[in-house]
């Protein structure tokens, strides 16, 4: 039978482990660690500039939440004059800069009235919700699932009025103004939708007459705002393509008005 020599009496039996090499693990670990510093600075160099970049875009296009509900009462008490009686405001429509970390920033809107803010628009919403099942209650079509789709219905009307303001500034060259401004915007209009909404309550005939002046008052806020405001970079070579997409902004106000209000 044969047998291994390892197994065989008097012959020695062959190292299990074989010897280290005295250069290899030094070659090893320097290599190692030269491959992970490097590896690591480069991983650390794409995750700073991603993390910039991702910061950059969401400061521009959404910017900080909480800065469009630092208000007062006073704020919102100028700021719906502004509103709902655009024509007699006197005031100036361009928006207060201050520098913040070495650049120029807006004020906050309880120090600029015409800062945007989003708080106007959520509680203007959300008081056109309750007037209009209240209306609907008087009128005898009150329901749950009526209601549901009177929700549906505003936010579909908001939705759209922030479609119609983005297009107008990708059309004008002017289309990296903050998301959140443009909601700001759009849902001003329920300001006056809930204004002609109480009128109903009060008096029926009423609606005709404060639809008519919401619409032109809406249409005329959004105008001044958006000429001074948002157009600011684009108005001296663009000002014919500017003039008809006003227009077009302050026509569209008067079918969302009655999209709204009609109960």
């Amino acid at each position: 039978m044969y047998t291994s020599p390892g197994t065989q009496p008097g012959v020695p039996r062959p190292p299990v482990n074989p010897q280290p090499n005295p250069f290899g693990n030094a070659f090893y670990g320097a290599g190692s660690e030269f491959i992970r510093s490097g590896l690591g600075a480069y991983g650390e160099r794409i995750l700073g500039s991603s993390s910039e970049y991702v910061q950059s875009n969401i400061s521009r296009y959404f910017s900080d939440p909480q800065y469009y509900f630092q208000v007062n009462d006073q704020y919102v008490r100028n700021k719906l004059k502004v509103i709902l009686f655009p024509f007699l405001y006197r005031g100036h429509w361009t928006r207060i800069t201050e520098p913040v970390g070495g650049r120029l920033s807006y004020k906050p809107p309880i120090y600029d009235i015409n800062a945007p803010d989003l708080y106007i628009p959520f509680m203007a919403f959300g008081t056109y919700v309750v007037l209009a099942g209240f209306l609907m209650g008087l009128l005898g079509k009150f329901s749950p699932e009526a209601l549901s789709l009177l929700f549906t219905w505003g936010l579909g009307g908001w939705f759209a009025q922030v479609l119609v303001l983005k297009l107008m500034l990708y059309t004008l060259g002017s289309g990296e103004a903050p998301l959140l401004d443009i909601v700001a915007y759009g849902g001003y209009a329920f300001a006056g939708i809930c204004v002609t909404i109480l009128g109903r309550i009060i008096w029926s005939y009423s609606y005709y007459f404060l639809m008519a002046w919401t619409s032109l008052s809406m249409g005329a806020f959004l105008v001044k705002t958006m000429k001074r405001v948002l157009f600011a970079e684009v108005r001296s070579h663009v000002s014919s393509m500017h003039n008809y997409c006003l227009l077009i902004l302050a026509v569209a106000q008067i079918p969302l008005s009655v999209y709204l209000g009609w109960i």
